[in-house]
């Protein structure tokens, strides 16, 4: 299948009117349904006109941006081979760019046809907008620097600065105080978690819950209007903002499934105009390699396509910097598996406008062999997952950890190949434990969620300090915040790109909730009355540190090899300033060493204890040089950092 040169799907004005095209591949009839200016009543119907190759349109002359529309498809009803076509079921156009309201969940929209009810009043209508000039610039973020991970909604719900009416949109991001904080953290990138229209959870609504995360998406071009009252002109004023603040946007998007999920899912755009959208077994099941109920097929040219338009929109209409794609392994599926070299993850990465673009995946999925860290071709950056249980693992005082601590410190050349990490390190994220409550919790405390605390993963690699929970014993207080200070600490130390989640810089709790994917609520909400202003000053001066030293987050490996110029780019050291031998790396006991950097103005030495008790380094001594402290006392499980300077 190829579209013809130009075709441009969704609605399109131009001076007569507009200009509607539609894909399906196996309706027999696609009508147009408009609407008036409230979104309620049915004004008119138009048929669309069948081009070939599964493209359908019409042009409604005199018709002008604001315009309110819906579609609706007729075929065969055959649920087995995956055909679901039900006149009685309004849809929403998947180029859609605008809605005037959220999706809601109701039973009758999951109506089979033979019992099926009109969806007019339950579904969205889509909005006609105007075109805008591309504002699309060459992306601030460059590898190597700080993403701070950003739920939208949550981050603001409770922001004593930032205007009620404010709270919780996109908009609240470009508030002069929540710029501050950014600018204070050094943030070079915010990455908002999904912004695109979703649906709630089928489940959700009889348990009282509300999805507050938003990877449920059925509009994939479309900005949910809960998050973005104002539309993608909303998103574009807030991109421009935090640019003049020298911080970039990167978009967490999914496009593995869709909230119409699985058999008994709700029909309100894909799965009501084609079925070749979504992977099927040869039983015509549905494949589910997202855990979602449903998995998009990236390897159709009309799924193709539909993705590749949201990617080009969001960078030329709204200016981000790039995208972090959810279950990544699924935009290079087929149906022998993965595969790096898709024609989907090889056009994003050649398209002109897409190709400058920061591009994160999510580098597994639920599927069959669907872990493929490191399997990614350049330019792509990966989470690291494994980076970061090797982080958790060393200070929760597994045996033998520290090898693999210091890999991960270095860039995980295990994984990456030479000569630069391309991974994403973190510790914590919005899935799994806050990193606050690794430390709180040895288990996961998920009852809230309404699964008998089935959900979520059960390997957090968390600890307690003490106890379990929360506390007013002021020695377990002061034993968690030295082991989240140590996480921090090894954070702003990781080679290459790293990644904070917000509110992890001053304490952020979930009550050990790992999963909270539910709670649109003081669980997920930000207590910014309620921060540690200590834990939070004490990630910004690890923040100005690392932008001090550039050489802590250069992406390219760490070898030990040193040039004519000066000391080898890293040394590991012993407490006595000896280096590490093998033996050391070996020791199942060992806990304290020091990374040492070359940088071009001298070295920095992380100095990291893991034991209950303080520790004394020596390091060693340069002609012309000297350190800050060239015999300093580690305290107790914690991470120090000493400058070496001319003399």
């Amino acid at each position: 299948m190829r579209f013809p040169d130009g075709l441009a799907f969704g609605a399109r004005p131009d001076p007569g009117g507009v200009r509607f095209t539609i894909w399906s591949g196996a309706a027999n009839r696609i009508d147009l349904c408009l609407f008036d200016a409230q979104g309620r009543v049915e004004t008119d119907r138009v048929p669309l006109e069948a081009l070939g190759d599964g493209a359908w349109s019409a042009h409604v002359p005199g018709l002008r941006p604001g315009a309110r529309y819906g579609l609706r498809a007729d075929g065969p009803w055959a649920p087995r081979d995956g055909a679901l076509f039900d006149p009685a079921k309004l849809l929403v156009d998947p180029h859609a760019l605008e809605l005037d309201r959220p999706f809601v969940w109701d039973p009758r929209l999951a109506l089979p046809r033979d019992g099926a009810v009109d969806t007019a009043d339950l579904v969205p209508k889509a909005v006609v907008t105007d075109p805008v000039p591309a504002v699309a610039a060459p992306p601030l973020f460059r590898p190597g620097g700080l993403i701070y991970e950003v739920p939208v909604r949550a981050f603001t719900m409770l922001h004593p600065d930032v205007p009620e009416p404010l709270r919780g949109t996109v908009a609240a991001l470009a508030h002069p105080a929540v710029i501050e904080h950014l600018v204070r953290l050094g943030v070079d990138a915010v990455e908002l978690m999904p912004v695109t229209a979703w649906i709630d959870e089928r489940h959700l609504a009889p348990l009282g819950l509300r999805n507050a995360w938003g990877y449920n998406p059925v509009a994939l071009m479309a900005v949910d209007p809960r998050l973005c009252p104002g539309g993608v002109d909303e998103l574009r004023a807030t991109v421009a903002a935090l640019r003049d603040a020298g911080i970039g946007t990167i978009l967490d998007l999914v496009f593995n499934h869709t909230g119409e999920s699985n058999a008994e899912g709700p029909t309100l755009s894909l799965r009501g105009l084609d079925a070749a959208y979504y992977r099927r077994g040869p039983d015509g099941a549905l494949i589910n390699d997202t855990g979602c109920g449903n998995t998009l097929d990236c390897a159709h040219p009309a799924t193709r396509r539909l993705v590749l338009d949201s990617l080009r929109q969001f960078v030329a209409d709204a200016g981000v910097d790039g995208f972090r794609f959810d279950l990544a392994p699924v935009l290079g599926r087929d149906a022998e598996g993965f595969d790096r070299d898709a024609p989907l993850l090889r056009d994003i990465t050649t398209d002109p406008l897409l190709a400058d673009r920061v591009l994160i995946a999510e580098p597994w999925d639920v599927g069959r062999d669907g872990y493929h860290l490191g399997g990614f071709r350049p330019p792509f950056l990966e989470w690291n997952d494994r980076a970061r249980d090797r982080i958790k693992r060393f200070w929760r005082g597994d045996p033998g950890a520290l090898g693999d601590f210091a890999t991960a410190l270095a860039g995980s050349d295990d994984v990456f190949a030479p000569p630069a990490t391309r991974g994403v390190t973190f510790v914590a994220a919005h899935d799994g434990m806050t990193l606050a409550d690794l430390t709180a919790y040895g288990r996961k405390r998920n009852l809230a969620n309404g699964e008998g605390n089935r959900d979520g993963h059960d390997h957090d690699i968390s600890w307690n300090c003490g106890a379990e929970g929360p506390t007013d014993d002021s020695g377990v207080r002061a034993a968690r915040d030295r082991d989240r200070r140590a996480l921090l600490g090894t954070l702003f130390a990781a080679r290459g790109t790293i990644m904070l989640t917000a509110g992890d810089e001053f304490g952020r709790s979930q009550g050990g909730n790992n999963n909270a994917y539910a709670q649109d609520n003081a669980t997920t909400w930000l207590d910014w009355a309620g921060r540690d202003a200590g834990l939070e000053t004490h990630c910004a001066a690890l923040s100005v540190l690392r932008r001090a030293w550039p050489e802590v987050g250069d992406p390219r490996f760490l070898t030990g090899e040193a040039d004519a110029a000066g000391p080898p780019d890293v040394e590991w050291l012993r407490p006595d300033g000896a280096p590490m031998a093998a033996a050391d790396w070996e020791d199942p006991e060992a806990g304290v060493f020091a990374m040492v950097i070359a940088g071009s103005g001298g070295r920095l030495a992380v100095l990291f204890n893991r034991f209950a008790r303080d520790v004394r380094f020596s390091l060693p001594h340069r002609t012309g040089r000297c350190w800050a402290d060239a015999a300093p006392t580690v305290p107790a499980r914690s991470v120090t950092s000493v400058v070496e300077a001319r003399q």
